[in-house]
């Protein structure tokens, strides 16, 4: 099946390899089948599309991607450009064709800044890489998408990843403050400025931040940054249902208590994990809250006690404190492998993202399940719960055509059901082609007429990641 469009490779190499070598250098291009099919796909699992040619480029700098997109806009080309390919909803699918740009080697960190608390960096720096040399500084970059080991800032201000940090912190858009970008012609511009406080203009960043590369390319971003918490802690307080923990979560809260995360597992995830990580979670219980805190240790101390308390009135039944910094990272290491976890059950895994407000979490859960068994799905419920973003993950063989039916009419009433509760289809893995055509579920014509507007200011030849958002 790779061979089958060598020849059409081949001429579509004839008309671009030269010029592209010319800008980026000959050892920056893949242009074969076999060598393309790796930057095809994101975590999104959508199949392979043999019908347009396409080749990857490895820019250095802005210079060179100015030059590819001129040439690209020129000629109709499309552009797409590529991180690390986390993403779940096919963001980064080259779906008809056209140039890859890939940005592993525009990964620079130019800049760390105590005294002004930004950072400076380039689209292809590692997003744990960046925490861990801003903390070396003493200094603290918050966003914390749950594939930080790998994934991108460039993608992250694509698709203003956000993580288990959100209920405290915010996404991505809340620290970006200025972004060099690339428009679809070629032209570069700034979209904010280097300080804190800016309200000079439009505000071009945010329009930027989880546009998904749809409206320009991003090359370089300032960040903000802020100080290091003095220390942090986790525990895991356990539930015999959804509905008590939900409960506990609006208790803390109303409070006056701010966790740093609060995160949700259910049932199916405890086991899965456990499985595959074992690490003594309850594996009888109907839920975990994850729970973090921050600050001075005297008010982490203090906090802690508060949240356990309230946790047992609402009905915990048993809660699991880290006593050090091993168990803590036993706890947060399991968190992190749900994904990995899961793909023990069948050849694929399909994560998906939803937001609804807090309250109607457990509505949701429970919704979740009940289409998962009309449609015969192995579905585990997990996610942010402090800010409503709940990420179910679908264990399934997309081999299997019925399954692969199965799971898109099970996403559909999972995105109906999100809308019908007063939520919506995305709280951090983007719109990409997988969502594109349920965006009227969630907003008005109007609202969708603007968009597509907008789109065609920025991008009027659609050059830039065609098909996807709108």
């Amino acid at each position: 099946m790779l061979t089958q469009n060598k020849q059409e490779y081949k001429e579509y190499s004839k008309n671009f390899l030269d010029y592209l070598g010319g800008i980026v250098g000959k050892d920056n291009v893949i242009s074969d089948l076999e060598g393309v099919y790796a930057y095809s796909f994101d975590c999104a699992h959508i199949p392979f599309s043999k019908k347009y040619p396409r080749v990857v480029v490895f820019p250095e700098n802005t210079m060179q991607v100015s030059e590819i997109l001129k040439y690209a806009n020129k000629k109709r080309v499309p552009v797409i450009p590529r991180g690390a390919g986390t993403n779940h909803a096919g963001g980064c699918n080259p779906v008809r064709g056209g140039i890859i740009i890939h940005f592993s080697r525009m990964n620079k960190i130019f800049e760390i800044n105590n005294q002004n608390l930004t950072c400076k960096v380039q689209p292809g720096v590692v997003v744990a890489d960046l925490q861990k040399a801003v903390q070396a500084s003493g200094l603290f970059f918050p966003p914390d998408p749950s594939n930080l080991a790998v994934s991108t800032v460039g993608g992250g201000i694509a698709l203003s990843s956000g993580g288990p940090r959100a209920f405290k912190y915010g996404t991505f858009k809340d620290y970006v403050l200025d972004l060099e970008v690339v428009m679809a012609d070629g032209t570069v511009i700034r979209t904010g400025a280097q300080t804190a406080k800016n309200v000079t203009g439009y505000n071009l960043t945010q329009l930027i931040v989880g546009s998904e590369g749809t409206l320009g390319i991003v090359t370089e971003a300032t960040l903000k940054l802020i100080p290091s918490a003095e220390y942090t802690n986790v525990m895991l307080a356990y539930f015999d249902s959804i509905e008590k923990a939900v409960d506990a979560v609006s208790a803390i809260i109303n409070n006056h208590l701010v966790p740093s995360v609060i995160d949700l597992l259910d049932k199916k995830t405890l086991q899965t994990i456990e499985d595959f990580y074992p690490t003594g979670l309850q594996t009888d219980k109907e839920a975990v809250l994850l729970i973090e805190t921050d600050g001075d240790k005297t008010s982490v101390e203090h906090q802690q006690q508060k949240i356990i308390q309230l946790c047992k009135e609402y009905g915990s039944s048993f809660i699991d404190c880290a006593k050090d910094e091993q168990h803590r990272v036993k706890i947060w290491t399991a968190r992190r492998s749900a994904f990995g976890a899961c793909a023990r059950l069948a050849p694929n895994v399909i994560t998906e993202d939803v937001v609804v407000p807090r309250s109607k979490i457990a509505e949701l859960s429970d919704g979740i399940i009940q289409i998962s068994r009309k449609y015969n799905l192995i579905t585990m419920v997990m996610g942010h719960i402090g800010d409503g973003n709940i990420h179910p993950n679908f264990a399934l063989d997309l081999r299997d055509n019925s399954q692969r039916e199965n799971f898109e009419k099970a996403k559909a009433e999972l995105f109906r059901l999100a809308v019908n509760l007063g939520g919506t289809l995305s709280g951090e893995h983007g719109i990409g082609c997988q969502k594109a055509n349920y965006l009227p579920i969630a907003l008005d014509k109007t609202t969708l007429n603007l968009m597509i507007q907008i789109k065609k200011v920025f991008d009027p030849n659609y050059i830039l990641n065609p098909e996807k958002m709108l």
